[in-house]
């Protein structure tokens, strides 16, 4: 019960189309890619954590962890397919943390690939079905944009945000992705403000620049024991603080999920690792739209209510900045891969702890915190990681 886990190593696809492969046919590549890169026999694995496949298709295979076993070659002791959306990736570090700790595994995999079906082959419908209310909100043509803007509507008038503010969020998220090879959006050139209010609109408040950008991709990454962790680096990344928190089930429950999910699974995370905002180096947000890192800022603490806006308008997130944000470029300009969408922000993260982010690196990520949700801010999960225990 006293075994320390730690973050050993990860891996990526680039994010890209890939007509070519399946939903499945996205994992298999992960594997062979992180296999391979790690140096890492499948018979070293004890844990095996993975996101359902085919999900944006419409087609659910909520029995990927079985498949991957057959590929594997492998009997673990500890393993499941888990669904939560953009939250998934996040609430898997904390399970595979729990299992080593209560000595149920030693060595963790944990993988998730996603494709974004185009909205002209019915994209839309699909995903509007999988998070809205059969009775509420799907009779009245609901889709996923303007769902999120009525969210951000209510944000932006409580807290006196301009739409320059939310502007300024993709603005900085474009410039990481400029120092990112890998991001989808590196080879595009920088944007302004004026750029991405004058881009069409997509759903008020949001601009079609205040959008995250839809494409396939995945990656996955290796939790282990930390005795285990030396043979895959010389700096894991530890896990200072959790939490977790389902603040509802459809947008028409009852409740603030701007606000419930994010400040109680945030006030876990620095409760359990001992630390406040002001201690934290880099943040990584979950940003499927320019209003839901301001939300965020906020309701973790960064910033007090109403002063997110200026926060972002000072520099403040972008590289060189006092609180670098989204530093491979988010879901906003490194790209937002479907069903695994979450898994982007959280290598991301680990990469910057680890020091292994390459050109985007930060010269100081000795904490680096990681929120996540699923659906419409349904499930959040948040991750405090360190370069020290």
């Amino acid at each position: 019960m006293n075994t320390r886990a730690v973050i050993a190593a990860s891996w990526e696809l680039v994010p890209r189309r890939y007509p070519e492969l399946s939903g499945f046919g996205l994992f298999r590549e992960i594997i062979k890619g992180a296999l391979r890169d790690w140096r890492l026999s499948p018979k070293e694995l004890d844990g095996l954590l993975c996101t359902p496949a085919g999900g944006a298709s419409g087609e659910t295979d909520a029995y990927v962890h079985d498949k991957l076993l057959s590929e594997l070659g492998i009997h673990p002791t500890f393993c499941e397919t888990l669904s939560l959306g953009g939250a998934s990736h996040t609430v898997m570090v904390n399970r595979a943390a729990t299992a080593i700790r209560e000595g149920r595994a030693s060595a963790v995999l944990c993988i998730s690939a996603g494709k974004f079906l185009k909205p002209s082959a019915g994209g839309a419908e699909i995903q509007a079905r999988m998070i809205s209310d059969n009775s509420l909100e799907m009779p009245y043509g609901t889709f996923i944009p303007a769902l999120y803007a009525l969210i951000a509507s209510g944000f932006i008038a409580e807290r006196g945000l301009k739409p320059e503010h939310l502007a300024r969020v993709g603005v900085s998220s474009r410039k990481w992705a400029l120092l990112n090879p890998r991001a989808m959006m590196h080879s595009k050139g920088p944007i302004t403000v004026e750029d991405v209010l004058n881009s069409q609109w997509i759903a008020e408040p949001f601009h079609f620049l205040d959008c995250s950008i839809p494409t396939d991709g995945g990656g996955a990454f290796l939790v282990t024991r930390e005795d285990l962790a030396k043979k895959y680096t010389s700096q894991p990344a530890y896990i200072l603080g959790y939490g977790e928190y389902h603040a509802r089930g459809t947008l028409s429950d009852p409740g603030d999920p701007a606000v419930d999910g994010p400040s109680n699974a945030g006030a876990q995370a620095f409760r359990q690792a001992g630390l406040t905002p002001a201690d934290i180096d880099v943040v990584q947000l979950y940003d499927a739209f320019a209003a839901t890192p301001l939300i965020l800022l906020e309701t973790l603490g960064f910033c007090a209510p109403g002063t997110s806006g200026a926060f972002v308008m000072s520099g403040a997130t972008e590289p060189g900045g006092k609180l670098p944000m989204n530093t491979g470029g988010g879901l906003m300009s490194f790209g937002h891969t479907g069903d695994s969408s979450g898994m982007s922000p959280l290598i991301e993260g680990m990469r910057q702890v680890m020091g292994a982010a390459g050109p985007n690196q930060v010269t100081k990520a000795n904490r680096v915190l990681v929120h996540c949700y699923g659906g419409m801010m349904f499930d959040h999960a948040t991750l405090i990681l360190g370069r020290q225990p």
